[in-house]
């Protein structure tokens, strides 16, 4: 397939779901325009600073683990390490849905209780663990178990509902942003080495 047909039919695909969309939100009986709002803007930069801080962070495994999983395809194909780093990425690609659209909040406002989302993702993460325990325990798996943990962290004190708005904040948000930083990190390194690895084997082959 030329990378002209392939333009086109990339675009012809987004247009289809774009119009699938706009379907669906006349249906619902909003307007179209509400679908192109721009993002809620503060008056101060300093104003969920952090939050978005975090939003980005969040974007860096899947980016790095999706470059790195296709790269390795073209040097050794079909290996557990790849599956290990294109699970990697639809892991980290869901929690970042997750965290843009904010699809917990839905759930929990369609009837699900806020514990049993939880478990679900608990589940998720379990079974990741579960099936690529082996490659894990090759990695420096104490960092992204640090960065869960302080994640669960937060999630705790945000069902608490502590009423001191400002050690709230800080006792959810710091934990919450400390978690995608290393995170962030571990997924970095990993694939780091496991591409000077791929890229050593392949030369000295």
């Amino acid at each position: 397939m030329t990378i002209s047909r392939l333009v086109v039919r990339l675009n012809c695909l987004s247009l289809f779901v774009v119009a699938i969309l706009i379907f669906f939100t006349q249906l619902s009986g909003l307007k179209v325009s509400d679908l192109f709002l721009p993002p809620y803007s503060y008056p101060h930069p300093n104003v969920a600073l952090l939050t978005r801080t975090f939003q980005v962070l969040c974007s860096v495994p899947v980016i790095i683990c999706t470059f790195t999983y296709k790269l390795a395809q073209s040097i050794q194909p079909r290996t557990s390490e790849n599956r290990f780093i294109l699970f990697s990425a639809l892991l980290t690609g869901g929690f970042l849905l997750n965290e843009i659209y904010r699809i917990h909040i839905y759930m929990v406002a369609g009837g699900i209780p806020k514990l049993g989302v939880s478990l679900l993702y608990a589940v998720v993460l379990s079974s990741y663990g579960w099936f690529f325990r082996r490659e894990l325990q090759l990695t420096p798996y104490q960092i992204f178990l640090a960065g869960v943990g302080l994640l669960f962290f937060a999630i705790g004190v945000d069902a608490l509902h502590i009423k001191n708005k400002i050690f709230s904040s800080l006792l959810e948000g710091l934990p919450k942003l400390f978690s995608e930083i290393n995170i962030a990190f571990y997924y970095w390194y990993v694939c780091k080495c496991f591409l000077q690895k791929a890229f050593d084997k392949t030369i000295n082959s």
